[in-house]
């Protein structure tokens, strides 16, 4: 049983409700709550929510519901398959609120599709849709500031510059904050959590002589927060999060038992083209723990999941990886073949590094 939502939003929201004069006035309010209780990890309760306001949406078509149901299904899809479905769906809630002059739902629906431009590693939909929603969100609008905000962050964050990622992360809390949001609080910790884990693992491929900082503390956080304000949609991954940490830090033993308990279902909620990544770590954790003949066959498995056109961070994290299994195990040729690889993505990684900071300048998108 999942504990209840602690949340100043879902107490207003709950208050907005009880008092709206009708069902109609009411309608948007409770598809808000649903996206709400989707984003805390609620799904059932959202899907009970949305499956009423769809019946009330058959009986009194309204532009408005339509909007707000267009938009609160993109994010069920999103928060039950991280693949990258929903961008579809929370598209057409735009357009709805653009035709029917619903600014609101507009720039919220625009913050997501910017946050989801950012999951596809698409700049030029991210600027497009970021200066959208800077456009049209209303100042007290901290949902969609707050939103957006993650958004640039992890841009930033991703081009390699984490002090302008820092800037939108502050502004980020300070909207989640007024509005009392705490899923947008425990979202913000696990992706600030999630981009530092990447760019140590970047590092200590590139450079494994470098000392590494802790970061346990920051995926222990995530969870407790999780746990203290009822659960969150990301919750499932703050293992995978933990078990990269582990790796990079050389407690292989640990990271290879949260890894073959967690991975088969983070791969299964859309994280596939994350899975040559993690089952070249999944290898050399094997390495590191005398396991050589399931580490050799967990890095031939990693090299047949290698997604060509997945980011160019995952398929050079994923060569440097497999180049240390195979110079580990004795085969030098494929170390080197993958040594080589893992070169020019890294290179090619710095190039788009500047290509995304290049086109945030440009949108004026580079601090809050």
């Amino acid at each position: 049983m999942q504990p209840a939502i602690s949340s100043r939003l879902l107490q207003s929201l709950d208050k907005a409700i009880a008092a709206a004069p009708g069902p109609l006035p009411a309608a948007g309010l409770r598809a808000q709550r649903a996206v709400l209780q989707a984003r805390h990890g609620q799904l059932e309760l959202a899907r009970e929510e949305l499956t009423e306001l769809h019946q009330l949406a058959f009986q009194h078509p309204n532009p408005q519901l339509g909007a707000w149901l267009h938009l609160a299904e993109g994010l069920m899809n999103y928060f039950t398959d991280f693949s990258g479905g929903a961008y579809e769906k929370i598209l057409r809630a735009r357009a709805i609120a653009h035709a029917a002059g619903l600014r609101e739902v507009e720039a919220l629906a625009a913050a997501w599709l910017a946050h989801l431009a950012y999951v596809k590693h698409d700049i030029a939909a991210l600027v497009e849709q970021a200066t959208a929603c800077r456009a049209l969100a209303a100042p007290q609008q901290h949902g969609a500031h707050s939103r957006l905000a993650i958004a640039l962050g992890l841009a930033h964050h991703f081009a390699a510059r984490p002090e302008l990622a820092q800037r939108w992360y502050v502004n980020a809390r300070q909207h989640a904050m007024a509005e009392g949001d705490d899923a947008t609080q425990s979202a913000l910790m696990y992706n600030m959590a999630e981009m530092r884990t990447a760019h140590l693992r970047r590092e200590t491929l590139a450079h494994p002589e470098r000392a590494t900082p802790e970061l346990l503390l920051s995926a222990d956080s995530v969870a407790r927060y999780d746990e203290a304000v009822g659960g969150s949609a990301m919750g499932e991954l703050t293992p995978i999060l933990r078990a990269q940490i582990l790796t990079v830090l050389g407690q292989f033993a640990q990271a290879r038992e949260l890894y073959e308990q967690h991975l088969p279902q983070a791969i299964s909620r859309g994280l596939a083209r994350l899975g040559s990544s993690m089952l070249a770590d999944l290898a050399w954790c094997r390495v590191n723990s005398g396991q050589r003949e399931q580490a050799l066959e967990q890095a031939r498995e990693s090299e047949l999941e290698l997604d060509p056109t997945c980011d160019i961070d995952d398929r050079a994290a994923t060569h440097s990886r497999l180049a240390q299994v195979y110079q580990a195990l004795g085969e030098a040729e494929a170390a080197a073949r993958h040594a080589a690889s893992a070169a020019r993505e890294w290179a090619e990684l710095e190039q788009q590094q500047r290509g995304w900071i290049d086109a945030l300048e440009r949108a004026g998108l580079a601090q809050p």
